[in-house]
């Protein structure tokens, strides 16, 4: 079994859940997903299966859109809903300008902090295992960079935005920030991630309806990557890791690598005419490919 799943997660349960769901529905323990969702977001969770989990660094995941609803006026140490809230300030009466003057500092490149409540490791080990122990630890900001972030609604004291960003964002981070810079403080109460990369998530599926049948294969999850067709003497040396040479050199600095049936078998690195496999399937793992 292999392929590419756009699992819909529900709220309330981690992104591990749902793999752990993804490996009872179809028998296999290798399963993977490409970027966590926190339990109190809903959408797109890109998975892995089989061997494809060895592609997942290749697939198109960015830009990463989603859509928000931040409460202003509450802050929690969770910078979300999952946490009890810890200080309460008064709403601005000029909400929307407030918001409107304060956006254009959080587009672009941005330096951010991570929330305590995160995965991110300091010596080895995840900030939300010092915030648990009630430690605050120092956190190192991280630049990621924020296409757009635009107002969609504003229903005082709640407010309902569209962010695409970079992976590795923080939405959590970003209503905090902006609940900052308003001067009353927010926090996350709804997080909806709607697509990653060219993925959508009207095309995914939820946890309990996941079926072998909605498997993406390689070769068109891939893609914009070019698909290159390999004649057999090229199966033969990439099977064994060496470069095949080729008439033409991409203009890309990855491409995957098929065979003659068209199913991928290899993503190589560029180098010219030369193309180096740095990933390989086993020749078995093409077996009841869908």
């Amino acid at each position: 079994m292999l392929g590419v799943l756009l699992v819909d997660k529900p709220a309330g349960v981690t992104s591990h859940d749902v793999v752990q769901s993804v490996r009872r529905r179809l028998g296999t323990r290798r399963v993977g997903h490409a970027g966590t969702l926190d339990p109190v977001a809903t959408g797109l969770l890109v998975v892995a299966v089989g061997p494809a989990t060895r592609f997942l660094q290749y697939l198109p995941l960015e830009p990463k859109v989603y859509e928000c609803t931040f409460r202003f006026g509450e802050t929690t140490k969770t910078y979300d809903s999952e946490g009890d809230v810890d200080e309460r300030r008064p709403v601005p009466p000029d909400l929307v300008a407030k918001i409107a003057e304060a956006l254009p500092r959080f587009t672009g490149p941005i330096e951010q902090l991570p929330p305590l409540f995160s995965a991110v490791k300091k010596e080895g080990k995840p900030l939300y295992a010092y915030a648990r122990q009630g430690e605050e630890v120092e956190r190192e900001p991280r630049r990621v960079f924020v296409e757009r972030f635009e107002t969609l609604v504003v229903d005082t004291p709640e407010a309902e935005f569209r962010v695409v960003c970079s992976g590795g964002t923080y939405v959590r981070s970003l209503a905090h920030d902006l609940g900052e810079a308003v001067g009353c403080g927010a926090h996350v109460v709804e997080l909806e991630r709607t697509h990653v990369g060219r993925f959508a998530l009207e095309d995914a599926v939820r946890p309990d309806d996941v079926t072998a049948d909605r498997l993406i294969p390689l070769r068109e999850a891939l893609p914009p990557m070019p698909l290159i067709r390999l004649n057999p003497g090229q199966m033969d040396r990439v099977r064994t890791g060496q470069f095949v040479k080729v008439p033409v050199a991409p203009p890309e600095d990855y491409v995957a690598l098929t065979d003659p049936d068209g199913a991928v078998v290899s993503v190589a690195r560029v180098d010219g005419q030369l193309l180096h496999p740095e990933c390989v399937l086993p020749a078995e793992a093409l077996h009841g490919v869908v």
